[in-house]
């Protein structure tokens, strides 16, 4: 939300340069990804960065539209790398070069390493605004719609840019691209040093008015917050109702870099859904009051519900794309009826509307977000056997296509996008043979190889990426007779760089046909069973620490075989079984992150195509 933005520039404006830091927090990755683009030097990188933002507080009162503030910091960044470039090629010890305007200065000290010169070769070796493109995406942490904005074009001419940028470097050079920005992201300390140097400098208080867009002090404060989409922790939340008064020291313990006061003020109260009609907010303010004001947020998170799925069923897949949660596949009457079933969900509306049908019949699919496509790979048809099938689902068009056949047919797998490719984990070939098989397959050349197989041979599991690696969890490797399946707690991570293997904690609860599903930098298991009875617990896993921890809040409608996905850090669990019969029950887990930031590493996916990782069996 732009809101935001505009909120904060005016406590900017009023004297609380702190409120500056957060501006800082939300969009240096971004400037800073920006300057690299342009200067190929990251340490000139940073001080361009960090000069681009004192001049925008210098300059702050000079911005006429506050919510355009991203726009303006990027012209302002893109002004100094030119004076940078034009600046260092008049330097005695270099050529002068007649137009640095149209090419990166290239500049290769000494203590950079020969990865990063075969960076500087590889980006060399693209037109320029793939150059820039892929720096924003792997070194800013941005997908393709942040670009889009950022830059100023479609959504659909970046993802076809990025997509054509990657065909035209070897996968070795992608992977060498992603690790070496990863070592290069700005330093800690950063925005902690701009609030310091902007603490020296003097704005001319705004005589007091009321904020730009006509909503209250404490209004304002709630909503720049959550749209700042960082983690918030706040001191005693325990008594915050709606209509109740708030403290007079209420605090953030942290966001992003900065520990800062949320709220001086006391008296006053928040307000009710009622109060917000005709301010074009009413629809959000459960979500601002559950995010912020329920004592259960910080440690179990809450459950909500929300609208059915039109079609009961389960052993169906869920993805994402543009914030369209798409329910796919699945089956009832207990294999009598196996479905082609798409239906879209709009969790802003918690509407429903109905697609086009998969071509293929089947369930125990299981399907991935990538480059704007959703890929629906095998599954059963007949309950029989597994099938291979690969389709891929253009939701803008609303059209399915036949894609290149899976090498090995099998259902109860689990698959996952890394690096602009995807990754067929595990899964079952008769519902008693278990396979350990890992393929990948690139969507560009439209072709499968295979990969190391996973240690622990399993089907029913969920797996999920964070910070270029999958995580396969849980699942099930044993039948001892019919229906009758062991749950496992196995957690096994996978490095596709490497192509190799490595054990991490075991999830505290052993299941199967669960939901694993990243938000922030966390993953959540979610229900699903172990021998039948259905497993109502939710626990959180950090890769971090390598620990797992029990929420507080268990899910109200436990189930399995179900459909999950998250957006803006709420989780949606979709459908399943929950031991008696198929369900068509939605419900809503906010985690507490209900925006997550686009800039602090491991906040959102580092490498490209690490856009939907946690698939749900």
């Amino acid at each position: 939300m732009r809101m935001a933005d505009r909120y904060l520039i005016n406590q900017c404006l009023n004297g609380d340069s702190t409120a500056f830091g957060l501006l800082v927090d939300k969009y240096k990755e971004s400037i800073y990804a920006l300057a690299y683009s342009k200067l190929r030097n990251f340490h000139d990188a940073e001080d361009v960065t960090q000069e681009a933002f004192i001049k925008a507080y210098q300059n702050l009162r000079t911005l006429r539209q506050w919510d355009d503030f991203h726009a303006w910091i990027y012209a302002i960044a893109s002004n100094l790398c030119k004076d940078w470039i034009r600046a260092k090629s008049r330097r005695p010890d270099r050529e002068f070069i007649e137009d640095q305007s149209a090419k990166p200065l290239n500049d290769y000290p000494s203590h950079e390493n020969p990865a990063i010169e075969l960076l500087h070769e590889a980006l060399d070796s693209l037109p320029e605004t793939y150059q820039q493109i892929l720096t924003l995406h792997y070194l800013g942490g941005m997908d393709g719609i942040e670009i889009a904005e950022f830059l100023g074009m479609s959504p659909t001419s970046i993802w076809q840019r990025l997509s054509r940028a990657r065909s035209l470097l070897r996968k070795e050079m992608l992977d060498m691209m992603s690790e070496a920005f990863e070592q290069q992201r700005l330093r800690a300390g950063f925005t902690f040093r701009i609030i310091e140097m902007v603490k020296r400098i003097r704005l001319n208080p705004m005589s007091p008015k009321t904020l730009p867009w006509g909503l209250s002090l404490a209004t304002g404060i709630i909503i720049a917050f959550l749209s700042i989409g960082t983690h918030l922790s706040f001191i005693n939340p325990t008594g915050f109702m709606s209509g109740s008064p708030l403290p007079g020291e209420s605090k953030v313990l942290k966001v992003g870099e900065i520990p800062v006061d949320v709220l001086k003020v006391s008296n006053i109260s928040v307000l009710s859904n009622q109060q917000w009609k005709g301010t074009g907010l009413g629809s959000v303010v459960p979500s601002l009051q559950n995010a912020l004001f329920m004592s259960p947020q910080a440690e179990g998170g809450t459950w909500t519900k929300k609208a059915d799925m039109p079609t009961a069923r389960w052993g169906l897949s869920a993805s994402t794309v543009n914030g369209k949660i798409y329910a796919i596949g699945g089956e009832s009457d207990w294999g009598d009826v196996i479905y082609s079933t798409v239906e879209e969900y709009d969790p802003a509306t918690d509407k429903w509307t109905k697609k086009t049908n998969m071509p293929t019949v089947r369930c125990y699919l299981s399907t991935v977000a990538l480059n704007g496509k959703i890929y629906a790979i095998g599954g059963t048809n007949n309950f029989l056997s597994s099938i291979p099938v690969v389709e891929e689902y253009d939701p803008v068009k609303d059209k399915w296509t036949k894609k290149a056949d899976m090498p090995t047919a099998r259902l109860g797998l689990s698959i996952s996008a890394v690096n602009g490719k995807i990754y067929a984990i595990g899964g079952t070939s008769t519902w008693e043979i278990f396979l350990p098989t890992v393929e990948e397959y690139d969507p560009i050349k439209d072709n499968w190889v295979k990969k190391v197989d996973m240690p622990t041979a399993r089907a029913g599991l969920s797996t999920c990426v964070m910070n270029g690696k999958i995580y396969a969890i849980g699942g099930t490797s044993q039948n001892n007779g019919l229906n009758d399946y062991t749950g496992l707690s196995t957690v096994e991570e996978y490095d596709p760089i490497n192509d190799k293997w490595i054990k991490k904690a075991d999830m505290l609860t052993a299941r199967f046909g669960f939901s694993a599903t990243k938000v922030n930098d966390k993953i959540y298991a979610i229900s699903g069973t172990d021998r039948w009875p259905t497993i109502p617990s939710v626990e959180e896993y950090d890769p971090a620490t390598d620990k797992w921890t029990k929420k507080a809040v268990d899910i109200p409608n436990p189930r399995m075989s179900f459909g999950a996905d998250a957006v803006g850090g709420k989780i949606y669990v979709i459908g399943g079984y929950n031991g008696g019969t198929w369900i068509s029950t939605v419900e809503e887990y906010d985690t507490g992150f209900s925006g997550e930031s686009i800039n602090l590493k491991g906040k959102l996916p580092t490498t490209w195509g690490d856009v939907r990782t946690a698939m749900n069996r």
